[in-house]
C-alpha cells in the first residue's frame, strides 16, 4: 500500500481484483474436481445405499475445505509477495 493517504495505486487495486478472480477460479476448478472425484463413483457405480449417501456428503465437505484453503493460500502469497522490503531487514528470499 502506498503512503499517499493510506489509499492504493490504480495499478495496486487491479493487481488484488486479479488475484481475487484468480483464487476464486483456480479454488472452483479444485472443489469441482475433487467432488466429482469423490462423489462421482456414488453416481456411475451400483454401491451400497449408504456409500451412495455419503460419498456425496464427504465430496461435498472436502469441497468447500478445499476451496477455502485455496482462497486464503492465494491471497495470503499474493499479499506476501506485494509487500516492499523495509530497509535494514534481511529479504526472506535471498
Amino acid at each position: 500500500m502506498t503512503m499517499h493517504g493510506g489509499r492504493r495505486s490504480r495499478a495496486e487495486r487491479d493487481a488484488i481484483t486479479v488475484e481475487i478472480g484468480y483464487a476464486l477460479c483456480s479454488a472452483v476448478f479444485a472443489a469441482v474436481v475433487v467432488f466429482g472425484a469423490v462423489a462421482g463413483p456414488a453416481l456411475l457405480f451400483d454401491l451400497p445405499r449408504s456409500l451412495e449417501r455419503a460419498l456425496p456428503v464427504v465430496g461435498a465437505v472436502l469441497a468447500t475445505v478445499l476451496f477455502l484453503a485455496r482462497v486464503v493460500c492465494v491471497l495470503v502469497r499474493h499479499q506476501r509477495s506485494a509487500q516492499p522490503s523495509q530497509p535494514g531487514r534481511t529479504n526472506p528470499d535471498s
